[in-house]
């Protein structure tokens, strides 16, 4: 089995990618809405080391996923009008730097306040700012504004592929899609 994309579908490795970070995205969200909720205490603890280990997981794979990305062709665009195909293209651009931002983000708010990220307990990040409570709070904001970027592009990711697929009658949703043929 070939693991490369082509000219007209995506590789395993590439849906794997996709598919895996689209999973890990829509956790990290519930997990943060849900330890938000939390009172101070154990739980919440718990709760957020969980969710920068998986933070941490995030970015190396997003680093991972945009190194193959670069060294892999990626099919033509199905988009009938130029201004689709570049919209297609500003939109994987958005959502390949959030990827990088949403979890630094959330590793240099760590270091503002003070509290090393450990990483599922097998290692600990260095610190990246020295603690500072109000670049914590600016951190902090920006790391929610982030949560809500991806939240917009990836609903703006599935509606076009759902407009590909019902409006278009193209291939672009079946080539993602796991176990899909590359000529689909």
């Amino acid at each position: 089995m070939a693991l490369r994309s082509t000219q007209t579908g995506f590789g395993p490795v590439t849906k794997g990618f996709h598919w895996l970070m689209a999973i890990l995205f829509a956790t990290m969200f519930a997990i943060g809405w849900y330890m938000d909720l939390l009172p101070l205490g154990l739980e919440k603890l718990a709760w957020i080391s969980r969710h920068k280990s998986i933070g941490v997981t995030i970015l190396f794979l997003a680093v991972l996923r945009i190194i193959w990305r670069l060294a892999e062709q990626t099919p033509a665009g199905l988009g009938e009008k130029a201004w689709e195909r570049q919209a297609a293209k500003l939109a994987h651009f958005a959502l390949y730097a959030v990827m990088l931002a949403m979890p630094l983000s959330g590793w240099l708010m760590s270091s503002a306040a003070n509290f090393s990220v450990s990483v599922f307990g097998l290692f600990t990040l260095p610190d990246l700012v020295a603690p500072d409570k109000v670049l914590y709070e600016q951190l902090r904001f920006t790391h929610w504004i982030l949560s809500w970027v991806i939240v917009g592009l990836v609903g703006v990711h599935v509606a076009a592929a759902f407009k590909h697929h019902f409006i278009n009658r193209d291939a672009t949703l079946r080539r993602m899609l796991p176990g899909a043929g590359k000529g689909n």
